[in-house]
């Protein structure tokens, strides 16, 4: 029977998504992933390397998920609340991915290169053009640059699923409508791109 290679690294994958968001880079256990992966430890080495190379791979592959599930253009970009909504709905279907975000965040010392870095920040400068494009067209409030804006939304979608504690505590009436929360972030992005005053 031929080894399916697609299949065993997707298996690895996925694993190592969980694995990663549970425990972040450092503690998570490349013999827990092949476990659970149902495969030898080494199959993960000869794949994708060390630990910390299949951080960085399973990060890319996670932000390359969001980026084609929630793109953003000019046109998306004029009801940037409706984006943020489906970045907010995004979240909501992967957890995990705000939870390696952070461990990203808290295991990358400052001023040092992240996973992906030259490539992640092409991706954001499309994202700025497209919003800086919608702000010339008077469809975005054009008194906010164009990255503070994207950096707002990026923060205020995600920010629900990184520390959910906050919303019980300021906002205990959402505790359990998800859908007032989605409306909320919509309403509030919409009132931040608003082009009249």
């Amino acid at each position: 029977m031929a080894w399916d290679t697609q299949r065993t690294r997707r298996l690895i994958l996925d694993a190592a998504v969980a694995e990663f968001a549970a425990q972040g880079p450092e503690a998570a256990r490349m013999d827990r992933i092949a476990a659970e992966a149902g495969v030898n430890k080494e199959r993960i080495y000869s794949y994708f390397g060390n630990k910390r190379q299949l951080f960085a791979i399973v990060l890319t592959k996670e932000l390359e998920r969001l980026a084609e599930a929630v793109p953003l253009d000019e046109e998306t970009a004029s009801d940037l609340g409706e984006y943020a909504g489906r970045v907010f709905d995004y979240h909501r279907a992967h957890p995990h991915f705000i939870r390696l975000l952070h461990w990203e965040g808290l295991h990358t010392p400052a001023g040092e290169p992240v996973a992906a870095q030259a490539e992640r920040t092409a991706h954001y400068a499309d994202k700025i053009a497209a919003l800086a494009a919608a702000q010339r067209s008077r469809r975005l409030n054009p008194g906010i640059p164009p990255q503070d804006l994207l950096y707002a939304v990026i923060a205020l979608a995600g920010w629900w699923f990184a520390t959910p504690q906050m919303q019980r505590m300021l906002m205990p009436g959402l505790n359990d409508d998800p859908d007032g929360r989605r409306a909320a972030l919509v309403r509030l992005v919409r009132i931040l791109s608003r082009t009249d005053p």
